[in-house]
């Protein structure tokens, strides 16, 4: 044995090859007789550091025990000849459990810089294989190629038919077997003769008043398609319906549908998102969310708080338009209400779904490019409710407005208590009108609130403006001259007082004409039959008053200074008109009485007015 060991170290100085010693180079390789008659080339492998540089070395390298090994394996027959290169065909003294496993190494040509030694390709066997058989050159592997279509079969992406037992793979290996990328494209859509098809169906479990002109829902959102490239009715048909997650949603194309009126939408989700997805052997795919979306909804505040809104919620299609993808609600149920669904501010009286078509805001964007898109609008009908509205605002006015009116009962001269009531009523409705409007957005129109606002404020001003009408009168001093004592007169004497007074001293002057008459003793026959009769005005200081006076033939009066005026004799003077006089007392006190039942007689017609209207019309 010891022979053997210094005749393979004479060969390996004699041949020129790398020595297996420390130091040596690391790409340095030797020439080994085998029963091959091709060179076998080995390599320090040992020697090689793991960041080498020489990757197509260590790709194909055998370890060196194995090297050491098949110099041990020198054949009997070549030991008479030991300086010629024979291949070694039999490895006497080595068992099957002390060589390394059968190796297969292919390596490339490799020329040492330090040397002229180069290599060529081999391939070594175990040495017990190697005395029954011997090594023949690489050959080319053939494709395969399926039998039916006679068409070549990639092994990177072998068709799903050629695979056996696809019922025994789990549903995630199966899946990403079935939505492999050499096979599945996600991002884009199954492709169809005509647009696709997307069913929509939704579950409505919640909605509530989130802002001014805004709502928010909780929605359940299934959409339902066609994707022919999941159809796996033929390659697994003991398989049933997949079902999966937000993993099985990630592996396949699922339509991109928002909400155009959105203001935010938020999945729904505690520890994970609510995505279901549910893929039927056919292809049929069921994609089902669950959102929180707070959406907007143009109102209509006129008739607030009796009004009526009508709400949408629309869906449009992203990405797609009409005529690659269409949105439709499913025929047999497309919508679903929760029973038990109370708005805490509405009342939900109709609902029902439509269709239509959206322009593009821009020319260009969306896979579509231009066109139009397809859009499914939910709409709604809201009543809003009003107890809530009419025991908080329109009762609590209704009050004010008649505790303003107590001051008819108080005596006019009491400023205090008739002023302090009528502003503490003032503000006290102008607080309550306050809360009311500081939730409602600015609007340019006027509201059915605002009428009533206007209406209680005039009553409560014009109860505040009466106090000081009365209160102007009782502090007066001189009585007012009425002609007659009705309300036309009373509130004319006590408007305008002087104008009173004036048309008084007129109808006075008026009616104290008198008629002066005088006859002569001496031919009284004779002045009745020439008897002339005369008006006779004569002049008082300060003011003109007509005098009546008789002249006769034998001119007793004769004065230049005074005016005479012939008048019939039979003439007889209108009746003098009767006037009366109220302290300012009696009239506050009247006036007083008088709103006590025109102030609420007015209101009450006001209230009449404004419930028709915002009832009936």
């Amino acid at each position: 044995m010891f022979v053997k060991i210094l005749l393979c170290c004479f060969l390996l100085i004699v041949l020129g090859g790398g020595l297996f010693v420390d130091g040596a180079p690391y790409s340095q390789i030797m020439t080994v007789p085998t029963s091959s008659p091709k060179e076998v080339l080995f390599t320090n492998i040992e020697k090689i550091p793991p960041d080498s540089s020489y990757p197509e070395i260590t790709e194909n390298l055998i370890p060196f025990s194995a090297g050491i090994e098949l110099y041990a394996s020198a054949d009997k027959s070549t030991s008479s000849n030991t300086m010629s290169q024979k291949p070694i065909t039999e490895s006497p003294g080595s068992t099957e459990s002390s060589v390394e496993p059968t190796i297969n190494a292919s390596v490339q040509r490799i020329a040492d810089p330090n040397t002229n030694v180069t290599v060529s390709d081999a391939e070594i066997t175990n040495p017990v294989e190697a005395n029954s058989t011997t090594s023949s050159p690489p050959s080319t592997p053939k494709p395969k190629v399926r039998p039916d279509t006679h068409k070549e079969i990639d092994d990177k992406c072998p068709e799903l038919d050629s695979i056996k037992d696809l019922d025994s793979l789990t549903q995630d290996d199966f899946t990403s077997l079935l939505t492999d990328s050499c096979r599945y494209d996600r991002l884009v859509k199954p492709i169809t003769k005509e647009h696709l098809d997307v069913h929509l169906q939704i579950d409505l479990t919640h909605i509530e008043s989130a802002d001014h002109l805004q709502l928010k829902a909780h929605i359940l959102i299934q959409l339902l398609y066609v994707d022919q490239r999941l159809n796996y009715s033929t390659i697994s048909p003991k398989r049933g319906n997949i079902l999966g997650e937000e993993i099985l949603r990630n592996k396949i194309w699922v339509p991109h549908v928002v909400i155009q009126n959105e203001r935010d939408t938020v999945l729904m989700g505690m520890n994970k998102k609510d995505v279901f997805v549910e893929i039927s052997p056919a292809g049929e795919v069921t994609y089902s969310y669950r959102i929180t979306t707070t959406f907007y909804c143009w109102m209509n505040l006129q008739k607030f708080p009796f009004d009526h809104q009508i709400c949408e919620i629309r869906w449009v299609s992203w990405a797609y338009n009409i005529s690659n993808l269409r949105l439709s609600w499913e025929g047999g149920k497309p919508f679903i209400v929760a029973p038990n669904l109370h708005l805490t501010e509405y009342v939900l009286e109709e609902k029902w779904c439509e269709t239509s078509v959206v322009p593009p805001a821009f020319d260009r964007g969306g896979l579509g490019m231009s066109g139009n898109y397809s859009a499914a609008i939910f709409k709604f009908k809201l009543r809003r409710e009003v107890g809530y509205y009419i025991m908080d605002y329109f009762l609590p006015s209704i009050l004010l407005v008649c505790m303003s009116w107590v001051t008819f009962w108080l005596q006019a001269d009491a400023s205090a208590p008739r002023v302090t009531l009528g502003a503490s009523t003032m503000l006290s409705f102008i607080t309550l009108n306050g809360g009311l409007s500081k939730n409602l957005p600015k609007v340019s129109y006027i509201k059915a609130s605002e009428i009533w606002f206007l209406g209680c404020v005039s009553f409560i001003f014009f109860s505040l403006a009466e106090f000081a009408f009365v209160n102007v009168i009782w502090r007066r001093r001189k009585k007012v001259e009425l002609k007659k004592q009705n309300s036309k007169h009373i509130l004319k004497g006590a408007l305008t007082p002087s104008l009173a007074r004036k048309q008084l001293r007129k109808a006075e002057s008026s009616h104290s004409l008198y008629k002066t008459r005088s006859c002569s003793s001496l031919d009284r026959e004779n002045a009745k039959n020439t008897q002339m009769n005369y008006l006779t005005v004569h002049g008082f200081p300060g003011m003109s008053v007509p005098k009546i006076t008789t002249q006769s033939n034998d001119d007793l009066i004769s004065n230049s200074s005074i005016a005479t005026i012939p008048i019939p004799e039979d003439s007889v003077p209108p009746p003098a008109p009767t006037w009366t006089t109220m302290t300012p007392h009696e009239v506050a006190i009247w006036i007083d009485k008088k709103s006590r039942i025109v102030f609420p007689t007015a209101f009450l017609i006001f209230n009449m007015l404004y419930w028709s209207f915002v009832y009936a019309i």
